[in-house]
């Protein structure tokens, strides 16, 4: 076996002289980058994030470095409809969650919004727009009242689970930025709340498919709902993809029970931990979540979703050709008549990373066209190669070992049965694959790894046994940076940072710039976003567990700077950091606070901080933060 610190200095050590220093990387907009390496200038003798770093620590309130203001936008339960009800934790419903802002935000994405009309285009103003944020899930502890849960019948009312249901999803609003401040625009007609009951459509290869038809939907291509949603993506067609991550936990019901034609599913269930990991109970009220009743229902989660934020009447479609697992995040690379890569990586201890590329190309002055371009590719998960190489494998049905020999009978249960697929072909298993995401500049490609306590084996991918505190690979596509090959077969990577103090011993040390500040290591790196100077900012998910909040820092990922991260946010105790987002100038930065006050033993009467209101009636809420420099600069710079 390899000893941690030896197989990071090799990795390090080998590919040190291989790194190309970028020049003239570009100021561009993120939000709807579909190309890399164009824009203005920066330099690569100095770092060019100036502002001074903020310490570790951890008490009930946010932090920000100097200079800057860090606004509460919208918070939990907050109305974002005219006629939504004010938020009374002690009587919360399902109807009047559907016109509240939901909870435990996560990913966000802005939209410009032109001053006559609506458009997908960067180039509109960067102070009015829209705001799309995930709901990942609730805590029931800390949702509703102990006495209210303690009344319930088997641990929650349907009151309750209405409200859960409702509360979970996506939300849509339009924000404004007036006399340096933001807020919500309440009477907007693109306000829009998804929750667990929306209708939806399924798309591509697996739609219709007898695997999805349900007592409910016979035809296999309608679902109601979307929950679980963690990060996610955006393409420069003018839409939002939200990833499905932990839908294993709504679902009861024991698949060892499952018999007749149902008992197929019994196995894809165990691969998910359904039965074993329920958190809620939605299936007291609702059939469909027990598979013992709707066996194929979970089989309608797991999914890639597709919005368009700009058409409030509009269907979200799951894009059942990206793959069923726990997806974490969709990131985007499209350029004008190139093939389209979404890069997805399966959210859990030991599973793998994956990339589709689509059949047709990208036409850019044809926005309609490309409105179906994510229903037929194909599916790819990657193998890591020790030498600092790497494959990616197509998933396709037919090809050896995906055939009706080992359980496949179409492309369909490729797609629905993914983990098993990848692991067929010899896919590495890795640590808890979270955000990737692609620098605007270089064209780089960057995957979070957030910690794996169980891996007693190691890669050079995954080189610490008992992987507490996570790190980041860089993945390099052919090419050059500014102009790579996303769709190619093949690729370099290299270890870009290993998580945690480095200032432990060798063999779980963090590795990082050789100059980083007290204050600049970080452990389990959650979230990625770049800025519009191609700069990486790293938002964590874990880090109370050391004694430290969760936030976020942000590093150069070129010149003498690479990996010599800043602490720029400090989360109040219990709460993790999500969504990091700019505005395409770069000079608001909008961050979401998940589960403030959540640690051992919280409940809604007793929780660790009551983040942000600090009221002993409202319990914590998750909000919207938004960022911004008070000499209203770009942030980070």
């Amino acid at each position: 076996m390899k000893k941690t610190s030896d197989t990071f200095a090799d990795i390090l050590a080998s590919r040190t002289s291989r790194r190309k220093v970028l020049a003239g990387a570009g100021s561009l907009a993120v939000t709807f980058a579909a190309g890399c390496g164009s824009g203005g200038s920066r330099s690569e003798d100095r770092s060019s994030l100036g502002f001074v770093a903020i310490s570790h620590g951890l008490d009930d309130t946010h932090h920000v470095a100097d200079g800057y203001a860090a606004d509460i936008l919208v918070s939990w339960g907050e109305p974002i409809f005219p006629s939504g009800s004010l938020f009374d934790p002690y009587a919360q419903n399902g109807r009047a969650q559907q016109q509240q802002f939901g909870a435990n935000n996560d990913y966000i994405a802005y939209f410009p919004l032109g001053s006559d009309t609506v458009s997908a285009d960067v180039s509109n103003p960067s102070d009015h727009g829209l705001l799309c944020v995930n709901h990942e899930h609730i805590n029931i502890n800390m949702m509703f009242p102990s006495e209210s849960r303690e009344s319930a019948s088997r641990g929650s009312s349907k009151a309750e689970v209405e409200a859960a249901m409702a509360a979970v999803g996506h939300s849509i609003i339009e924000v404004r930025r007036v006399n340096g401040r933001w807020r919500v625009e309440k009477g907007s007609a693109y306000t829009r709340r998804i929750t667990a009951t929306t209708p939806m459509v399924l798309t591509g290869p697996a739609a219709g498919d007898v695997r999805l038809k349900t007592p409910a939907d016979p035809t296999g291509a309608r679902v109601l709902g979307t929950f679980a949603n963690c990060s996610g993506g955006v393409t420069p067609w003018g839409t939002i993809l939200i990833a499905e991550e932990n839908f294993r936990e709504i679902f009861a019901g024991n698949p060892d029970a499952l018999s007749g034609s149902a008992a197929g599913e019994a196995e894809n269930h165990r691969r998910f931990e359904i039965g074993s990991s329920l958190e809620q109970y939605w299936h007291l009220f609702d059939d469909r979540f027990n598979i013992e009743v709707s066996p194929t229902e979970p089989n309608r989660f797991g999914w890639i979703v597709e919005i368009d934020p700009y058409d409030p009447r509009s269907t979200p479609r799951k894009r059942t050709a990206l793959g069923r697992c726990q997806h974490e995040n969709a990131a985007v690379a499209a350029e004008h008549d190139k093939f389209v890569v979404v890069y997805s990586g399966d959210d859990k201890k030991h599973e793998c990373v994956y990339k589709f590329v689509s059949e047709s190309r990208y036409d850019a002055s044809n926005i309609e066209k490309n409105q179906n371009i994510l229903d037929a590719g194909t599916l790819y998960v990657a193998r890591f190669n020790d030498d600092g190489t790497g494959t990616w494998l197509p998933l396709v049905y037919g090809e050896e070992p995906l055939v009706p020999e080992n359980g496949f009978r179409s492309q369909a249960d490729v797609l629905i049965d993914l983990r098993l697929a990848a692991r067929l072909l010899g896919a590495t298993r890795m640590d808890r694959p979270e955000d990737i995401e692609i620098s605007p500049v270089t064209c780089r490609t960057y995957i979070a790894l957030t910690k794996n306590d169980d891996r007693e084996a190691t890669d050079a991918a995954n080189p610490r046994i008992g992987n507490l505190w996570g790190h980041i690979l860089e993945l390099i596509p052919p090419g050059s940076d500014g102009d790579r090959d996303h769709a190619a077969r093949d690729f370099e990577w290299q270890v870009f940072a290993l998580a945690g103090d480095p200032t432990s011993d060798p063999e779980v040390r963090g590795v990082y710039h050789e100059h980083i500040s007290d204050s600049g290591w970080l452990c389990n790196p959650d979230n990625l976003a770049f800025d519009p100077q191609g700069r990486l900012w790293v938002a964590t998910d874990g880090f109370n567990d050391f004694g430290v909040h969760d936030g976020l820092w942000a590093t150069e990922t070129v010149g003498p700077d690479r990996a010599r991260f800043r602490h720029f946010f400090g989360c109040p105790n219990g709460g993790e950091l999500c969504g990091p987002a700019f505005t395409p100038d770069g000079r608001t930065l909008f961050v979401a606070v998940q589960h403030p006050g959540r640690s051992d033993g919280s409940t809604f009467e007793h929780p660790a901080t009551r983040w942000p209101d600090f009221d002993p009636r409202i319990p914590p809420r998750s909000s919207v933060v938004a960022i911004t420099k008070n000499d209203d600069g770009e942030i980070g710079s």
